[in-house]
């Protein structure tokens, strides 16, 4: 299943926003538009989704609280608003539509809640107009609507939404479960390197690659050395003078992946990751995640630390791995070198744009200049990125 729409009010950045997803999905725009808030409304749900200690609380709590979700720009109407779209990507198949409308009271003291709360499933029915193009229009089967009488009989119900309840979620616990699957990946090398010197707080689904070893180890063998396996192929070809990429333990038992690295002794030195450079451990810290089966991967500049030879080859990499692997992909970039990739439409890359009112989000393909560009034979990144430059950038001194 992937995210076919997302509609969002008063979220973050964004006042208003309503687009439709495909498998892969390129986010770009300015320094500080909004990517990042836009990817994290998929946290959110997935950290109120969450059967291990989530829920809406935790998650708004996550978030740093519902004043900071909130969108600057809300006014009259300051409620915020969340609504998906989930199912198969093939049109006209059955989906789910999931949506929240979170409120808190002026003077902060009760806990968030639910305005509203709507589950509900579509299926879809074929019409055909004019003989040529069919289109579909959506049937709900079940609908789970709150508040309901027990909501109003007792309003701390409406702390906590059905979702995060397994003994309300039955019917609709596959909805609860692929929100829960969604991963966020932005891999720090620094804390894949010294895990172990780090003290702080531990960030749910571990984003930044802290415990990236230990996800490893997790892993069953035959997985681990399949993955490791065609890792070490695509390594090999960014970093020469790797091989046998593997794991192995410390004597105390610590993961670690190790390669030999050849020069001119005939056997070559050992390296484990603490000796690696920052490319290489993103490189392997990307390609782990787009091997891995799951719910949406969120990718935040994947070309971070990256040769742009090898930047060029991500897309491509990605769509033939997913191939095999299907899952949503989610990557924010600010890089003509990825975005060059000619296999990229229009139709995969979101613009957002920032303005007096928040910011707003646009399919590429819907940007007449940027479809004129395109079909002249220019990349997408050639026609879309200028887009996202700031006016006066060459004015810029200190």
């Amino acid at each position: 299943m992937i995210v076919k729409r997302l509609i969002l009010k008063n979220w973050r950045n964004f006042k208003n926003v309503d687009v439709r997803f495909g498998d892969r999905v390129f986010l770009v725009g300015p320094n500080a538009a909004g990517k990042s808030n836009f990817l994290e409304v998929f946290r959110f749900l997935r950290d109120i989704a969450r059967s291990d200690g989530g829920g809406l609380q935790k998650a708004i709590e996550t978030a740093g609280g519902l004043r900071k979700i909130r969108c600057l720009a809300a006014r009259r109407n300051p409620n915020i608003h969340v609504t998906v779209h989930i199912g198969d990507a093939t049109p006209g198949s059955p989906e789910w539509r999931y949506a929240i409308v979170l409120a808190q009271d002026a003077k902060q003291k009760e806990k968030p809640y639910l305005i509203s709360e709507r589950i509900s499933r579509h299926e879809s029915r074929p019409y055909v107009i004019q003989g040529r193009n069919t289109y579909f229009y959506g049937r709900p089967t079940f609908v789970r609507s709150r508040p309901d009488d027990e909501d109003r009989a007792d309003k701390r119900r409406l702390t906590q939404t059905l979702l995060e309840q397994t003994f309300a979620n039955k019917e609709f616990r596959e909805v609860s479960n692929f929100l829960e699957d969604v991963r966020y990946l932005h891999l720090v090398p620094q804390l894949v390197r010294h895990a172990s010197e780090f003290v702080g707080p531990q960030m749910i689904g571990d984003p930044f690659g802290l415990k990236f070893m230990e996800r490893l180890a997790r892993t069953d063998a035959p997985h681990r050395r399949k993955f490791l396996s065609r890792i070490e192929g695509a390594l090999k070809i960014a970093v020469p003078h790797f091989k046998q990429l593997k794991y192995v333990e410390d004597e105390r038992g610590k993961p670690h992946v190790e390669v030999v690295y050849a020069h001119w002794r005939p056997g070559g030195a050992r390296q484990r990751e603490d000796q690696f450079s920052d490319g290489t451990i993103r490189l392997i810290g990307l390609f782990w995640a787009l091997l891995e089966s799951g719910g949406p991967l969120l990718l935040e500049e994947p070309e971070l630390s990256l040769n742009n030879e090898i930047v060029r080859r991500i897309p491509s990499l990605m769509n033939d791995v997913l191939q095999e692997f299907p899952r949503q992909v989610f990557v924010s970039t600010h890089s003509y070198a990825l975005l060059s990739d000619p296999g990229i439409g229009a139709n995969e890359v979101l613009v957002l744009r920032p303005h007096g009112e928040g910011t707003s989000v646009q399919n590429a393909e819907n940007i007449e200049d940027v479809k004129l560009l395109v079909d002249g034979g220019m990349t997408v990144g050639e026609a879309v990125l200028p887009l996202t430059a700031p006016n006066d950038v060459f004015d810029m001194k200190l």
